[in-house]
Parts: structure tokens; sequence; C-alpha cells
């Protein structure tokens, strides 16, 4: 059995969806943890990525329902890429910020989001902006919290591409006789 078959069968199986269900709520409450007991302000950039992640949390939960059916899957990889995408663009944005500050190019001044759905009204607490795009408030090893958003973004985007590979090889069937 080749690694793609085995991911295609994984990418069947609740077990996937509910991994990367896991990992997103970890780093959800990562960021929350950051925000609220660290007292690390959130800039509007961050909000922008933490809802990019919840983008990914929501493609998991329809990859979720019933990863054995191809519609969903197919959803909940679709919207895993386009999050995941539209998540790096944003990270890679924020550290271009960090590291090339510019009084001409400056995340804003306050979050916008539709009118349909103000998330910053409705849970201010998780989707409040009051920090400072440019400034590096927080580091690991050397990266700042944007730039690790990039390897998690970027790891997700590889991550997904040898799913979707792996939908186009066939799931080998355990012989029943044996």
């Amino acid at each position: 059995m080749t690694i793609f078959s085995s991911l295609n069968q994984f990418s069947k199986g609740h077990v996937s969806w509910l991994l990367l269900l896991l990992f997103i709520i970890f780093f959800e409450a990562c960021a929350l943890y950051f925000q609220h007991v660290m007292m690390l302000a959130p800039c509007v950039m961050c909000i922008y990525e933490r809802v990019a992640m919840m983008g990914i949390g929501g493609a998991a939960i329809i990859g979720l329902i019933a990863p054995n059916n191809a519609l969903f899957r197919w959803l909940g990889l679709i919207g895993w890429g386009l999050s995941s995408y539209k998540g790096l663009m944003l990270a890679m944005q924020h550290v271009d910020y960090q590291f090339n500050p510019s009084p001409f190019a400056t995340c804003d001044l306050f979050v916008t989001f539709p009118s349909w759905a103000p998330l910053n009204q409705w849970v201010p607490w998780m989707f409040e902006a009051y920090g400072d795009c440019s400034k590096i408030v927080w580091q690991f090893f050397d990266l700042s919290m944007p730039q690790w958003l990039v390897v998690i973004f970027a790891g997700n985007l590889v991550a997904l591409a040898l799913i979707v590979i792996a939908q186009f090889f066939p799931v080998k069937r355990k012989n029943p006789i044996r």
C-alpha cells in the first residue's frame, strides 16, 4: 500500500478530520491564552489570522460530518485550502509589517467585518483588536508570532496538498480471506 493510498484511506475517516479540528482548537486556545493571560494585545492582522484559523476549523467540521462522502470531504478540503491560503497571505503580510515598518504600509486601526457578521461586536473578547501590527511582542526560537503562523499555515497547505493528491490514489482493500 503506497503512502498516498494510506492518506486517502485516512482522509475518509473521522480521526483525520478530528485531528485537524483539535489542532485548530489548540492554536485558538493559545491565541486566547496570549491575549487574556499573557496580556498581549492582538492587532488587526492577528484577528484576521484568527478568523482564517477558524475557517480551517469550520472546514474540519464539514469534513468530520461525513468524511466517507465525497461531497463533504471535498468541501472540507476546499475550505481547508482556502482558509490556509488566506491565513498564509495574511501572516506573510503581517511579517512584512513587523520587519519592514513603514508609515506608508500599515495595518488598519480597526478590524473590518461585513455588516452581516460584525464579529468584533458580537464577541469582542475574541475579535476586537487593540494592538500594533508592527510590534513584535512575543518570540519563540527567534520567530515572532506571525512568523510562526506562516509556518503553521504553510504546513497546513503542505498537508492539504498531500491529502488532495492522495484522493486520486485508490484505497487498497484488505483481503477478507487472510
